[in-house]
């Protein structure tokens, strides 16, 4: 069972709201996706109160305790943006409370800084926060009301303060959508990216120029290969060499460690993953992952901070089955 707050809410998207709605009434309709089905509103997620403007952390009030026998998801503001669909990454603002007792959890500042970078997958995050994202449309404020199942179960979370058997509303904000897809460039024609020379064993030096890292993240082909075409969620054997552009520091190479990787594409930081789909077994490649296609506003331990952007060197080895 997954506890912490790690495991909810991961990574920031420096997105800028077009306006900022008025409150409106939790229960608001919505609009309709042919390749998404919401999850239904309720008595308990329309028994919630949620006062304040888009973008600024809302007042949440609710006669409690509410015990839903499974996810339901009400609209309070609806948004004019994206559907959110599964496995979208999302950025987020959000209020975590506890349904039995009306504790609040956790929140996001509710600043450009503080938003949070959610995958809308079951596999990565609870259920229920999932069910709750999935099919919002972007610029929404949506709230939800998760039962254990969807959460914590009969554990509950200890960290966070959700007892056995608990409950939670967790009334979120979606800020924007990332599109995780890259267009693959010459590296030899792009400006403005690190320098990179190889050594007579392969493996690269990788020199950060003293200038910002670009917006979003960009794909560069140093040299591409004559192999298969790697397809999603590849198991692959990579040679790579991470840095981090905002420090100038390494942070992991399989180079140092003597011997290529092997990993599957979906099963790495998206943006790492999402560069070598599409290549040519053989390609060399260097990429600029910004935080909402990396670790986000969450980093990664002591090596990349919240708003660092990562550079990865990668030599695809072989396509594996």
């Amino acid at each position: 069972m997954r506890t912490g707050l790690a495991v909810l809410i991961s990574a920031s998207l420096l997105v800028s709201l077009a306006a900022c709605a008025a409150p409106t009434e939790v229960g608001v309709e919505e609009p309709v996706s042919a390749t998404c089905t919401p999850a239904k509103s309720g008595a308990a997620s329309e028994s919630v109160s949620v006062t304040g403007e888009l973008g600024a952390k809302p007042v949440v009030e609710f006669d409690g305790p509410l015990a839903p026998e499974t996810t339901e998801r009400s609209i309070a503001i609806q948004g004019d943006g994206d559907i959110v669909e599964n496995d979208d990454q999302v950025s987020v603002n959000f209020t975590l409370i506890n349904a039995a007792t009306g504790s609040e959890l956790s929140t996001t500042t509710y600043s450009d800084t503080g938003e949070q970078t959610f995958a809308v997958d079951e596999q990565q995050f609870l259920a229920g926060l999932v069910k709750t994202i999935a099919c919002g449309s972007v610029g929404s404020r949506i709230v939800g009301v998760i039962p254990p199942a969807d959460a914590w179960g009969d554990e509950g979370s200890a960290d966070l303060g959700v007892g056995a058997g608990e409950s939670i509303v967790f009334v979120v904000d979606l800020v924007g959508k990332a599109t995780s897809s890259f267009t693959a460039e010459k590296f030899e024609d792009m400006k403005d990216m690190p320098a990179v020379e190889f050594d007579a064993d392969g493996a690269p030096t990788i020199t950060i120029p003293d200038i910002d890292p670009p917006a979003t993240s960009r794909l560069g082909i140093i040299s591409e290969g004559d192999g298969e075409v790697v397809p999603e969620a590849a198991n692959v054997t990579v040679h790579y060499t991470g840095i981090n552009w905002n420090t100038g520091k390494v942070f992991d190479s399989s180079w140092e460690r003597g011997e290529p990787s092997p990993f599957n594409t979906s099963g790495v930081v998206n943006g790492f993953g999402k560069a070598i789909e599409g290549q040519k077994v053989g390609t060399k490649l260097i990429v600029a992952v910004t935080p909402i296609d990396g670790y986000g506003s969450a980093g990664s331990g002591e090596n990349i901070g919240p708003t660092d952007t990562i550079v990865f060197v990668v030599e695809i080895i072989s396509l594996d089955a």
